[in-house]
């Protein structure tokens, strides 16, 4: 649908959108804090807790090589900060149009909090 409006021009939900409609919905995710490994990249950790295992039941285990390089390789899966990033979710459903309050009811995860603001794409 073709829209011409100009800079200032009010746009409804109606213009632009209508229901049943496939829409991307781009938002910021919801923030998880410093996570581990196991949640952050789907590690395994030790299955199993007997056999001397202590604590290392989430642990990321070995991390690098031994002599040679000496060191941890950039890119390595560690634990660190997780969420907050900018997710678009593509075709979403758009399941009805409230016009007198100019809103959109779309079915599907849209990314970020409770009352926080997104972009909607069609």
């Amino acid at each position: 649908m073709n829209v011409d409006k100009s800079l200032g021009d009010e746009v409804s939900v109606t213009d632009v959108f209508q229901e049943g409609d496939k829409v991307s919905v781009v938002g910021t995710s919801k923030g998880k804090g410093f996570q581990g490994v196991v949640k952050r990249h789907g590690f395994g950790g030790v299955m199993q807790q007997t056999h001397g295992q202590h604590n290392r039941l989430r642990a990321p285990g070995s991390l690098g090589n031994s002599s040679f390089a000496a060191k941890v390789m950039k890119g390595m899966r560690m634990g660190g900060h997780m969420g907050v990033d900018r997710v678009k979710v593509r075709r979403l459903q758009v399941i009805k149009i409230f016009p007198d309050q100019n809103l959109i009811l779309v079915k599907g995860a849209v990314p970020g909090h409770k009352g926080a603001y997104v972009v909607i794409e069609k």
